[in-house]
């Protein structure tokens, strides 16, 4: 009898614990990256009841779920971020919500510590988006001209033809062409003058056409030199190559109809949108055609990830000597990345309903054996008074 009590009371003691972690589970069930644990039960030797021995955590991949945060990331598949903390040590994690600081450095919104990115050699490093910040300006080299100049043209002129010094600054071209004159062979001439936004002439032409209407041998580009700061800049006006229909032409029964197309060229550009591809890659915007690759997140991966203790703030720390290898994303076992996204608890919320129901009835069963223990042990004692 007085077995049974304590075996009841062994059992009591169990079930509170194991209540315990189903209720630390489910308190965790949305935080980002968090892994559920079981209570793992064992008996005790002679009968002598059961207790708790430790827990076993559930190492299935939670859900994930898109935000509204381009350095919000998710691993789809195996691996974990590596983090580093401000004393060097390396931490691991699931729960990708991260975010540039001031400095540009890539860290974890949670704890602070630095983001880690992995090189071609495999080391460690900042995720860094300081160098990224601006696209230097660069200077307009080339301008190509396309359309028609009729042949009853009395002049047309195509204004705001907006280019750039290597500084940035913007500076408008005008391209005049006169009336046409007749040439050797019946084909005709137009003379061509480049001025800027002060009326200088920084070149000047001739485009000569067949009787076919494509642009003779020898014809088809201009230079337009700019002074920019006392330094000059030569831009190529290019109207398209000779024997071909493409670039400008000189056909009869249509009208002026030209037109120009910077090819190159810009003003100092910042950022516009950033984002992580499938590779963990750093992806930079500055506009629809500008855009730069910058540092890949590394990933971690370990032997067993069930025997991984779970720290604070979601993280796996003290696991290095666990720890298989460093990599990156979709190459060796490690998954892929989803950017703007995360991945959610692993929590089973009906499965926790229905371990706390089996707790529960443990408990009940537990505490009734021991109310029988103690009803009986009463017995005994009241048949022993006064005999």
């Amino acid at each position: 009898m007085f077995q049974a009590l304590y075996n009841s009371l062994s059992g009591l003691f169990s079930f509170s614990r194991s209540l315990d972690t189903v209720s630390n589970n489910v308190a965790n069930m949305n935080t980002p990256g968090f892994r559920g644990s079981d209570s793992l039960f064992s008996n005790l030797s002679g009968e002598h009841g059961a207790r708790i021995v430790g827990e076993a955590m559930r190492t299935a991949h939670g859900d994930l779920r898109q935000t509204e945060s381009p350095t919000d990331v998710a691993i789809d598949g195996n691996g974990y971020f590596v983090l580093r903390d401000e004393a060097g040590e390396l931490h691991y994690t699931r729960a990708g919500q991260f975010g540039f600081d001031d400095d540009g450095i890539l860290v974890d919104q949670v704890t602070g510590f630095d983001v880690m990115a992995i090189d071609s050699g495999g080391n460690l490093s900042q995720l860094s988006i300081e160098d990224l910040r601006t696209l230097p300006a660069q200077a307009t080299t080339k301008v190509t001209i396309s359309g028609n100049l009729s042949p009853t043209s009395t002049g047309t002129t195509v204004s705001s033809i907006k280019v750039y010094d290597a500084n940035g600054n913007a500076h408008t071209i005008k391209a005049a062409f006169g009336a046409p004159t007749m040439i050797a062979g019946g084909g005709r001439s137009y003379a061509v003058t480049l001025t800027d936004e002060n009326g200088a002439t920084v070149g000047k032409g001739q485009l000569d056409y067949t009787t076919a209407g494509t642009l003779a041998s020898g014809s088809g580009a201009l230079t337009a030199t700019l002074d920019v700061a006392g330094e000059s800049q030569a831009i190529s006006f290019s109207f398209g190559a000779p024997g071909t229909y493409s670039g400008t032409t000189s056909l009869s029964g249509l009208t002026d109809s030209l037109s120009a197309t910077v090819v190159d060229g810009r003003t100092v550009l910042g950022i516009n949108t950033v984002s992580f591809d499938d590779k963990g890659v750093l992806q930079v915007s500055y506009n629809e055609t500008e855009k730069k690759e910058g540092q890949q997140l590394a990933l971690a991966a370990f032997r067993s990830e069930s025997t991984l203790q779970p720290d604070e703030s979601r993280l796996f720390s003290n696991v290095d000597a666990q720890r298989s290898e460093l990599g990156r994303a979709g190459s060796s076992v490690f998954g892929r990345i989803a950017g703007g996204s995360l991945e959610m608890s692993n929590v089973d919320l009906t499965q926790e309903f229905a371990d706390m129901l089996i707790i529960q009835r443990g408990y009940q069963a537990s505490s009734r054996v021991m109310n029988i223990s103690n009803d009986m042990i009463e017995q005994l004692y009241n048949s022993t008074r006064g005999g």
